[in-house]
């Protein structure tokens, strides 16, 4: 039976983020042959080689970036254990994922009222569309993340979390819009693929006998919405953010479908969750 120990996985970490053997024996106070022979010896036992050389840095190999999920969770893993022991309070870092619309509209009351809860966690917390998080989900790069319907929960646990009301917007010279023919001529903006939403908007518009003949990409809603004011396209958004930005009176909104306009943001996560996860979905559940 083979062990990877945690030292050898602290040392593969650190040989990581630090780019090179030198740095890395610096920051761990190791002597560099030291580091350099763990390294070896890591890959010997693994039967791979974990970095390729590129002039004086260390870039992973493909067996390197397999690892180094699992060696970031089996160190989380052992920190919360110890932790665990030492208080009853969960402590340390926790990496939670999340829509940039929940990010912006929903989450600081639940952040500041668990942060207030358990000073002792970091929070860090990481935004992308809902194919991307549950891609880092899947992967362990994030312990949980908030994603929107529609999306696939094989392997996953889910945790209904937020209603959300969807509305398609356009600028405020655009009277009305009840079919999709209506927005002929038009640029649809949005996240890039991956996002649930514009998933949504694209089957309305595709059932409609539409397709949009331009798109626009933004990482951000606010240029998003500005965008649209500006007469540029359309897009479609939850209500919360309107509100949010203080952005309602900039466009105009126009009620889709009940079918898409009722939509619900869930709290995903992969096996047993960390303290800190139980911790939050402990307070997300209550009423």
């Amino acid at each position: 039976m083979r062990t990877i120990d945690l030292d050898s996985l602290e040392i593969f970490r650190a040989v990581v983020a630090e780019g090179g053997v030198i740095r890395a024996a610096g920051k761990l106070h190791r002597v560099q042959s030291n580091v350099t022979t763990r390294i070896q010896q890591l890959e010997e036992r693994l039967g791979h080689k974990l970095f390729h050389r590129q002039g004086r840095t260390l870039a992973l190999a493909p067996a390197g970036h397999k690892l180094l999920p699992y060696a970031e969770r089996l160190l989380r893993l052992a920190d919360e254990a110890e932790s665990e022991l030492r208080s009853d309070l969960p402590l340390g870092a926790f990496r939670l994922g999340s829509l940039e619309s929940t990010a912006g509209s929903r989450l600081a009351p639940v952040l500041s009222r668990f942060h207030k809860l358990y000073p002792g966690v970091v929070v860090e917390l990481v935004t992308g569309t809902t194919g991307a998080l549950l891609k880092r989900v899947n992967a362990f790069e994030v312990e949980a993340a908030f994603v929107s319907e529609p999306f696939s929960a094989t392997g996953l646990h889910t945790l209904s979390v937020f209603d959300e009301e969807l509305v398609l917007i356009t600028a405020r010279s655009v009277a009305s819009v009840v079919r999709p023919a209506e927005l002929a001529g038009s640029t649809l903006i949005g996240f890039a693929h991956g996002c649930s939403y514009r998933r949504l908007l694209e089957q309305w518009l595709g059932k409609g006998g539409f397709a949009p003949g331009r798109s626009l990409e933004f990482a951000s809603y606010q240029a998003m919405i500005a965008c649209v004011a500006a007469g540029t396209g359309f897009a479609i958004v939850p209500v919360s953010v309107l509100k949010a930005l203080r952005a309602t009176a900039d466009v105009r909104q126009h009620a889709l479908p009940a079918r898409i306009r009722a939509n619900h943001t869930h709290l995903v996560w992969r096996g047993t969750p960390s303290v800190a996860l139980a911790r939050l979905i402990e307070m997300m559940s209550k009423p």
